[in-house]
Formats: structure tokens, C-alpha cells, sequence
């Protein structure tokens, strides 16, 4: 279980997220035509997963829009955004934002990515969302960068998290 904070008062998530070095789990979300994706699409591919609670917040809105614009120049990488946001919403942020090179994927129907992944928010007002997190995987999927947000209404550490693919 990990402490985190909305507007400093502390919440806490299900657990920790996949540790440097461990193989990240499989997961099956819903894309916006409703059909599923799982890790295993990526594969051979290195993957940013940028995981928030709602598409509909001003800091997950901004997350999505500089992943957008700073990950995908970078070669055989992967933008993937998670949320529990329904993927009707999902897509039509990325309608409005005129986005082309991220891939949304929606949680709203199990919340098993998040629980697996260990970021599940379990008590005060965002219980059962995403907590704020980055994970990068290598193309074998193994995670070569990770961040919990301390805060959820910060932004995470861009810089950091492109580093590792540099």
C-alpha cells in the first residue's frame, strides 16, 4: 500500500507498483471502438503508461497532451493512457485536443489494471480511480522507470520518465 496525497490530505492505493527490473503484468482494457487491448499489442514495442484518474481534470488533461507531444517523436515508442474514464470520453478528448499519436484504454469496467498494478485509489473522494503514475516498459515489457505522483494534483516528471528511452 502506498500513501499519496489529494490537496494534502493523505489517501492510499491497493498496494505498490511493478518494481525496475520485474516483467510489467498483462492486462485487457477497452479501447474507444470497444474492442480490447492487451500489453501483448505492444509487444517488440517500449510503452509509456501514462495512468490517471479522469481525462476530464486539468492536470490528466495536461499529462496526455505532453506525452503526446514529447514521447512520440521518440522511435518505437508507445503512448498508452489509462483511466477509468468511459472510452467515449476518452475519445472524445482526443477528438477535441485534435491528438493523433496516443492510445487511450479504458479500466471502467473491471478496475483490474489498477488493482493488479497496484495503483488503485482505496479510500477518500477517488476511491476505486488510478492513482497518478508513469510506467516505462522496454520492449520486452520489463519496467525501466517508475513514478507514483506524490500528489495527485501534480504532474509527473516527464523529463525523468523520456530519459530512460533516450
Amino acid at each position: 500500500m502506498a500513501t499519496i496525497t489529494l490537496g494534502g490530505n493523505n489517501i492510499s492505493t491497493n498496494g505498490t507498483l511493478p518494481q525496475v527490473g520485474s516483467t510489467a503484468p498483462d492486462f485487457t482494457l477497452l479501447k474507444a471502438d470497444l474492442s480490447h487491448a492487451s500489453l501483448l499489442d505492444f509487444k517488440g514495442q517500449r510503452v509509456v503508461l501514462n495512468i490517471f484518474p479522469s481525462i476530464d481534470t486539468d492536470v490528466c488533461a495536461t499529462s496526455v497532451r505532453n506525452f503526446n507531444k514529447r514521447a512520440t517523436e521518440l522511435n518505437n515508442t508507445a503512448v498508452v493512457n489509462i483511466s477509468r474514464d468511459t472510452p467515449f470520453a476518452q475519445k472524445r478528448f482526443v477528438t477535441d485536443e485534435d491528438l493523433e499519436n496516443v492510445t487511450n484504454l479504458s479500466d471502467v469496467n473491471t478496475g483490474k489494471f489498477g488493482k493488479d498494478y497496484g495503483l488503485e485509489i482505496t479510500d477518500g473522494p477517488l476511491a476505486g480511480f488510478h492513482s497518478r503514475c508513469v510506467i516505462v516498459l522496454d520492449e520486452n515489457a520489463k519496467v525501466i522507470y517508475n513514478e507514483q505522483v506524490p500528489e495527485i494534483a501534480q504532474e509527473p516528471n516527464y523529463l525523468e520518465a523520456l530519459k530512460t528511452l533516450l
